[in-house]
């Protein structure tokens, strides 16, 4: 396989590519056995025959993980998930790149961005604020 590019790689996350968090609900009255109350990942899924492209993505960023995501849906294979969950990679690696290598998908960018200002509100510890929380989940709520 040839080395991957800027260009490819974000072609590929606009395509397959993932920016989100689990944000607990703060008026959620039930026990959610998470250790966390915000877990900011970035992610990237292929189906099994491609999960090269995924090592290669792994080896890009030099954080991260692969793994196997099995998938028991009729008429669906089994995936493989390129996953970086690490907030000191998210901030340091994975949001760098794509500040300086664009999205080119709206919506994609529209995610990005958003999850940008999350991660920025963890870093400043606001998410074990019930207010700072409440705006996180807030702003959840207008990501795709």
């Amino acid at each position: 396989m040839e080395k991957l590019d800027a260009n490819y790689i974000v072609g590929l996350v606009d395509g397959e590519g993932s920016f989100t968090a689990y944000v607990k609900n703060p008026d959620s009255k039930k026990l959610v056995k998470r250790r966390t109350k915000v877990e900011p990942r970035f992610f990237l899924k292929l189906i099994e025959k491609d999960k090269e492209i995924l090592y290669e993505l792994k080896k890009f960023f030099g954080c991260g993980n692969v793994y196997f995501q099995k998938d028991r849906r009729a008429n669906h294979q089994n995936c493989y998930r390129f996953e970086v969950s690490n907030r000191n990679d998210l901030q340091k690696i994975i949001i760098p790149f794509f500040k300086s290598n664009s999205l080119r998908l709206r919506s994609k960018n529209g995610d990005f961005e958003i999850f940008c200002q999350i991660l920025k509100m963890i870093m400043k510890k606001d998410h074990l604020k019930e207010s700072g929380l409440r705006k996180i989940y807030n702003l959840k709520q207008k990501m795709h």
